[in-house]
């Protein structure tokens, strides 16, 4: 029988100091989530108060949003690089000394044009935070709890989008739109202290290239459809328009050209000849296009066609993202014990049915039902993002950690992009087209007559998200082949 020196019992009663090191990096990475969800939410419910504080025009209020993710889907692949080159935890700490930065400057923009010009500085920050984040929780858990740890960072940005709300709708019904903005700074200040005394370098630094010429013909590419996307949800399709979409379909051809042969490409193309990694980043992809779009399309119906307050318009959705918070660590628990490829397709298919039950909303439909919904979809999110994040790290060689990230991080924001212009586009085919955008920013409703052809345009716009998330799901289910001939 084996006796336990004193030494032993103390380490089983007092864990190790790198135990105790590795939980605090783990709340340092789920803080960085929080503050860009909190972030997210928070800026819609500001949406009123920016067009009448700076006098925004409702077509320069949606750039306020997209011009943030435009930033971090562009430079997400990039910066992840410079963590591979630089060191993950110090481009991580930098992403909050720029998103403080921008932070502050957006609490006191004056215009339309500054406001725009310092969300893009808030999103060079939180590109360096979301590129790298996945690559520290790479190098400081071991494979089989990585998805616990990605379980928890999906419940930090459930929380933050919860307390975005709760935050936003006091904020604005009762101090200042600016403080939706000054609220980031002495978080920002007290994650990057934390960050500074718990984080660790300990992935394997490598001399890379940045592809400059890959950012601009991606970035102008995705900008030029995406421009033009948001001009024909405000006019008529036009020469302009079809210029755009041209020029912006031809750069992204010219895109794939040239990032095949390049050395050290914006996209790494190696990682795709990992058999599981495509359908991983595909189902990314197709879920943020089919579920960013919801929290647009569901507050819009709250707003327009049922007279909702931009506040109550969000609460409705609190009990989804609660439900998030509460399963991502164990959707992440279940993704290290049997794997990540059910938890994910799991996911994804129960944010279809969310979406099926989307469908019922009608003009005078229980507001239950989209409690229910939001629930269901909470449910499916909290098992899908966690496995799937996990997956891609699995996938991935240790040295090319922060390009991975940055991969998935770019893909994911492709379909959330593509998703709120799309959602857009719909209700503005759907109802006179400034009238959509007012009720987006929630200055103004609909008339019965007007409020009976959005919903039907809200249809429209579901069974596209059901689409493309059993697209997502499928994609999904094929990592099950791929393992088997592996195995």
């Amino acid at each position: 029988m084996s006796v336990r020196t004193d030494a032993q019992l103390a380490r089983v009663h007092h864990p190790e100091p790198d135990d105790a090191r590795t939980g605090l990096a783990l709340l340092v990475i789920m803080i960085g989530v929080l503050m860009a969800a909190v972030d997210t939410t928070i800026v819609v419910l500001a949406l009123p108060e920016l067009e009448r504080s700076l006098h925004v025009a409702l077509s320069g209020v949606i750039w306020v949003i997209i011009g943030y993710l435009l930033v971090i889907t562009v430079l997400a692949t990039q910066l992840g690089r410079l963590g591979d080159m630089f060191g993950r935890v110090r481009m991580y700490e930098v992403g909050f000394i720029v998103f403080i930065v921008g932070s502050a400057l957006c609490a006191l923009a004056s215009n339309e044009a500054t406001i725009i010009a310092y969300r893009i500085v808030q999103g060079v920050g939180g590109a360096l935070i979301a590129a790298n984040s996945g690559a520290v929780i790479a190098d400081t858990f071991p494979p089989e709890s990585r998805g616990r740890a990605y379980g928890f960072t999906a419940a930090g940005w459930s929380v933050g989008a919860i307390l975005g709300i709760l935050l936003g709708g006091v904020i604005i019904t009762y101090v200042d739109w600016r403080w939706i903005f000054w609220i980031n700074v002495p978080s920002g200040i007290l994650a990057f202290v934390l960050a500074l005394r718990v984080l660790r370098d300990k992935g394997e630094r490598r001399r890379q290239r940045l592809d400059l010429a890959g950012m601009v013909l991606f970035g102008g590419g995705v900008f030029g459809i995406l421009w033009a996307m948001t001009k024909l949800s405000t006019t008529r399709f036009s020469g302009q328009i079809i210029a755009l979409l041209a020029g912006g379909a031809a750069l992204l051809v010219v895109f794939v050209f040239v990032e095949r042969a390049r050395q050290a490409p914006m996209l790494n193309l190696s990682l795709f000849k990992i058999p599981t990694v495509s359908p991983t980043m595909l189902a990314a992809l197709f879920q943020a296009m089919a579920n960013f779009a919801v929290l647009f399309l569901v507050i819009m119906y709250l707003q327009g066609v049922r007279n909702r307050s931009p506040l109550d318009a969000s609460l409705l959705l609190v009990p989804g993202y609660l439900i998030s918070a509460v399963t991502g660590p164990f959707g992440g628990r279940i993704a290290d014990r049997i794997g990540p490829v059910w938890p994910a397709t799991t996911g994804l298919a129960l944010q279809a049915v969310a979406l099926v039950i989307y469908l019922r909303l009608g003009l005078t439909t229980p507001l239950w039902i989209i409690v229910v919904a939001s629930i269901v979809n909470g449910l499916g999110a909290g098992l899908f993002f966690p496995a799937n994040n996990s997956a891609v790290m699995r996938a991935s060689p240790p040295e090319l950690f922060g390009v991975a990230s940055g991969i998935l991080r770019t893909f994911a924001n492709v379909g959330m992009i593509f998703s709120f212009a799309v959602a857009i586009l719909v209700a503005g085919r759907a109802i006179p087209r400034h009238v959509a955008f007012a009720i987006f920013v929630g200055t103004t409703h609909l008339t019965h007559h007007l409020a009976g052809a959005f919903t039907e345009g809200l249809h429209a716009a579901f069974y596209a998200s059901i689409g493309f998330m059993v697209l997502a799901a499928l994609l999904s289910a094929t990592r099950v082949l791929h393992a088997r001939r592996a195995a």
